[in-house]
């Protein structure tokens, strides 16, 4: 797993790459998140669109990521998600937990509203 994280309107953007499967990575990206928090920057965006592949560790890192950002008034939305991912989250009831997008655009805007 590989990501990315950038800014867009105010809304902090990770760009998460490849096989999300958890690792050193994910520890590497919770982190990130944390550190995110404490710069008071709680309005996240996940880019699912360049993850081809993502198991039940993928998962729970989202789920860690929301909790903590919800925890800190924030929250995190997801976006252009595959066919294939999307019925992960279908299937484990996740796409009731979170809020998903077509495009990032649509989930950035989202937070202006």
């Amino acid at each position: 797993m590989n990501y990315s994280i950038s800014e867009k309107y105010n809304t902090v953007v990770v760009t998460l790459k490849g096989k999300v499967m958890g690792g050193p990575t994910a520890t590497e990206y919770l982190e990130e998140i944390k550190s995110l928090i404490d710069q008071g920057k709680t309005n996240v965006v996940a880019d699912l669109s360049k993850v081809n592949f993502m198991n039940s560790s993928g998962l729970g890192i989202l789920i860690t990521s929301l909790t903590s950002l919800r925890n800190a008034g924030g929250d995190l939305k997801i976006c252009g998600a595959s066919d294939r991912i999307e019925s992960l989250l279908m299937v484990t009831k996740l796409i009731t937990v979170f809020k998903h997008f077509r495009t990032l655009d649509e989930a950035v805007a989202a937070y202006q509203e």
